[in-house]
């Protein structure tokens, strides 16, 4: 997934963790009471994604795995093809990605499937 945002030397951290470790994340960095199935954490918040530098830190990714089985489940496929889809979706917001909008929306959509296309993944994005 680096390799396909040119960014093959940067860092990231993830975290595989259950809903009452993301669910409290999500209360304190977002103020919403709940778990979710993916956090990121980027080190340059609210910043355009620089150009590439070696061994660039790009923050943390979380995952619930618990959220990301009952999603799975629900989807019809493998917990692993939730996870990677959870990554990819997780690391664009570390460069910088949103959905906000219909037109984010869609760009995000359509750079995830590449993502985890490149990872070797069979799924769609949400």
């Amino acid at each position: 997934m680096l390799d396909e945002l040119d960014l093959s030397n940067a860092e990231l951290s993830i975290l595989l963790t259950n809903d009452p470790h993301i669910e409290e994340l999500n209360t304190v960095h977002r103020r919403k009471r709940k778990p979710t199935d993916v956090l990121a954490f980027a080190m340059e918040e609210g910043s355009k994604m620089p150009a590439a530098t070696p061994a660039r830190l790009l923050g943390d990714v979380v995952i619930s795995v618990d959220t990301a089985a009952r999603q799975a489940q629900k989807r019809g496929r493998p917990l692993l093809d939730e996870v990677v889809f959870l990554l990819a979706h997780g690391l664009l917001h570390l460069v910088g990605y949103d959905h906000r909008t219909d037109a984010e929306e869609r760009r995000m959509n359509a750079m995830t499937r590449r993502l985890v296309s490149a990872a070797g993944g069979r799924i769609s994005a949400r």
